[in-house]
């Protein structure tokens, strides 16, 4: 769920973003997330590095592929300074590229004053947000008394 390799987070931190995600997870079953900190070699963009780390990583299982990806990557390089929110197919059509742009924005200074897990948490409680609106039952439309 939490990996650091670089050693940015503690012990106690990493606990805590790993209850975070479990406790996402029970709420939506098929979601998956990974939390990824790492220092990426420069010859390569930033985002090909995302792209290649979350499809190599399968994070949500080699048989759940394609639209049944509901897998989500979070990555931070804290050495770039730069970070990215990676959705699987299943949930691109749900968390729009201005949705996710603007969870990463308000971890900004988080990020920028290297307080990792505030920053998480708020792009993690902004993703439940986002999962709550989305996954509210369509319950049609609603009559009043004599409204046929």
């Amino acid at each position: 769920m939490v990996a650091d390799a670089t050693g940015s987070l503690k012990g106690s931190e990493i606990g805590r973003l790993k209850k975070e995600i479990v406790r996402q997870q029970q709420r939506y079953p098929q979601l998956v997330i990974q939390i990824v900190i790492h220092t990426l070699p420069d010859e390569h963009p930033f985002a090909m590095h995302a792209f290649w780390l979350f499809n190599a990583g399968a994070f949500a299982g080699e048989v759940k592929r394609g639209r049944n990806n509901h897998s989500l990557m979070i990555l931070i390089d804290p050495r770039r300074q730069e970070s990215a929110i990676v959705p699987g197919y299943g949930l691109e059509p749900l968390l729009r590229e201005e949705a996710i742009n603007h969870l990463l924005e308000m971890a900004g200074p988080s990020f920028e004053s290297q307080k990792w897990e505030t920053g998480l948490l708020i792009i993690l409680d902004g993703l439940n947000g986002l999962l709550e609106t989305i996954s509210q039952i369509d319950q049609g439309p609603s009559y009043g008394e004599n409204d046929f």
